[in-house]
Parts: C-alpha cells; structure tokens; sequence
C-alpha cells in the first residue's frame, strides 16, 4: 500500500473512532468514548476536534488535570477552536487561576459568536463566564471595601487629632462625621448592586447584552434571541412588526462598548437576571 493510500486509511479508520466515540459519549460510556478518541489521536494525532472531544470526556469525570493538556494540544493545532478555549477556561478556573481562566473563557466567547453566534455554546460560556467575572468582582470588592474602611478610620483618626488641638481628645464634630461618611458612601456606589439601564438589556429576556445588535427600525436585541425569534415566529421585528430578515442585523457595537463600560465598573451585574 502506498504512503498516500495508507494515510487515507488512517484518516478513515481515525474518523470511525470519532464516530465510535460520539456514540459511547451519548450513552455515558465516558470509558469507551475516551478509548475511541485515544485510538483517532493515535492515528491522526494533528487533528483538533480528536483532542477536544476526549477532553470533554475528561470533563465530564472531571479530570481537570487531562482536560487541560487536551485542550493546550488542541489549540497549538487550532488556536480558534471554541471548545478547547472554553475547556482550557473550565480548567484553569478549577485550579483557581481565575484570571487566566477568564480571559480563556473570553476568546472562547468571541470565536462562538463569530462562528455560530445563536448557537447553545454561546449563552453556555457566557454563563461561565458571568459566574467568574462575579467571583473576580467579589474579590476586588471586599479588598476595596478593606481598604476603604482602613483609610476611613485613618481620617477619623486625622480628625481626633486636628480637633484635640482646641477640644477634648477623641472629639470629633458630627457634622464632620456626616460628611466624612457621605464622601466614603460615594466612593462605595459602584460596589452596590441597583438596577441595569433599561437601554443595556434586550427588549425580549430583559437580560443586559451579551451580543447586541440593531435592526433597521432602530430597535436593539440580543442576536441569538432575535435569530432564534426569527427562526421560529417568523420574518419579523417583534415590537414594530415589520419584516426583518438576519442579514439585516447590524452589531451594536456603540451599546456593546456601553455595556463592556457599565459591567466593568458595576461587576455584581453579571449575576443579575
């Protein structure tokens, strides 16, 4: 047999363990699938989608160690596979590298909703994501909030001291306590939760965007939920009922940087619903 043909051979015989696999990952053969994907790499080791979908069977046993190197594999072979930087994400997020684990889920996002922007996979890494970029506010919040409790019993302390000059020690004026507390209670705004502007969530979920984008009448929403309108409901905007079609949907990026603006000051949004 010739190389050429012997390499077809593997490429088929590789894709049939694929296949073996999927079937044994439907039926919770995690064992068996991961077998089937080991065998295709074995064959046809440059082949991503061989790494990511053992790497899934290792999540679902959540071996988080084998996950990783799946994925790190995966994307040296295909550095836009959506799958491998949302795993790798999961992975370093279980080993508490939230940043990095963060950031992995953000690329993840961008290449799903450039690839298949009303697909599952999309609103599943925007929920993974939401859910760290929550635990990374929490933890700034609480340091800001220590720090601000420490400098505001320093100045408390500054004010002992400036009024014992001429008063009892220890006597601060309430009038300078008020305002002392008005200015921290500012500068503890942006930590409090309150409501999301109406003009940064969809018409249709309520949500704050994740993917906004525009139609002709000047209406915004949420693309997988107007895609999702579209293809189920029919042709059309679902408040000014004129026909609409996909192609028509322009990205809003003006309101998509409006959001990326409010959610980064205001981090307890990301779990609001």
């Amino acid at each position: 047999m010739s190389p050429a043909a012997d390499s077809a051979a593997s490429k088929r015989q590789a894709e049939l363990l694929k296949q073996e696999g999927n079937a044994f990952f439907k039926k919770d053969r995690i064992s068996a699938a991961i077998d089937a994907y080991t065998g295709a790499i074995a064959l046809c080791p440059k082949v991503a989608v061989y790494w990511t979908n053992r790497a899934l069977c290792y999540k679902r046993r959540n071996e988080w160690v084998r996950v990783e190197e799946d994925c790190r594999t995966a994307i040296q072979l295909d550095s836009h596979s959506v799958k491998a930087h949302y795993m790798l994400g999961l992975a370093l997020l279980n080993k508490d590298e939230l940043a990095e684990g963060i950031k992995e889920l953000e690329k993840s996002l961008e290449l799903g909703r450039g690839a298949h922007p009303a697909s599952y996979m999309v609103e599943e890494i925007w929920q993974e994501l939401s859910k760290a970029k929550y635990i990374e506010w929490e933890n700034l919040s609480s340091e800001r909030v220590r720090q601000l409790h420490k400098l505001k019993e320093a100045c408390k302390e500054a004010l002992r001291n400036y009024n014992s000059l001429d008063n009892p020690p220890a006597y601060v004026p309430e009038e300078q306590l008020n305002e002392l507390e008005e200015v921290f209670r500012k500068a503890r705004k942006s930590d409090i939760p309150t409501e999301v502007p109406d003009h940064l969530c969809c018409k249709i979920t309520l949500d704050i965007f994740r993917d906004p984008v525009i139609t002709p009448s000047g209406i915004t929403y949420e693309r997988a939920v107007i895609l999702d309108h579209l293809h189920r409901v029919g042709k059309f905007d679902p408040v000014t009922r004129e026909t609409l079609e996909p192609h028509q949907l322009v990205p809003n990026l003006a309101i998509k940087e409006a959001v990326h603006a409010f959610l980064s000051e205001h981090g307890w949004a990301y779990r609001m619903r």
